[in-house]
């Protein structure tokens, strides 16, 4: 395992956990298992699904492009997707965020 270097003063977002909806995995297992993202990633999730670029998304919580891009490809991975509107409709699906998030200002 490697070591993750944080900077100081630097705050870990807790992890926040929700159960799958009833379904299938693309692993052919049983989506009832837990699904975990962290505040940051359900921050930038949501920041996404009102249609801002990685860049305004960046801009807008004080990171760089590569940070929110870092957390992107985390929220597909936990959630077994490839692209923003696939992310976007499972984590409504399972409850992460609320549909209204995307109207939010």
């Amino acid at each position: 395992m490697t070591a993750m270097s944080v900077a100081p003063g630097a705050l870990l977002a807790p992890k926040v956990s929700v159960p799958a909806s009833a379904g299938v995995s693309p692993t052919g297992g049983d989506e009832s298992q837990l699904v975990k993202l962290t505040k940051r990633e359900i921050e930038v999730l949501t920041h996404v699904i009102q249609g801002k670029s990685s860049r305004e998304v960046a801009e807008t919580l004080f990171v760089s492009k590569r940070t929110v891009d870092f957390h992107l490809a985390n929220v597909y991975d936990k959630l077994h997707v490839n692209n923003r509107v696939q992310a976007f409709r499972r984590a409504t699906r399972l409850g992460l965020i609320p549909y209204e998030a995307q109207f939010a200002d």
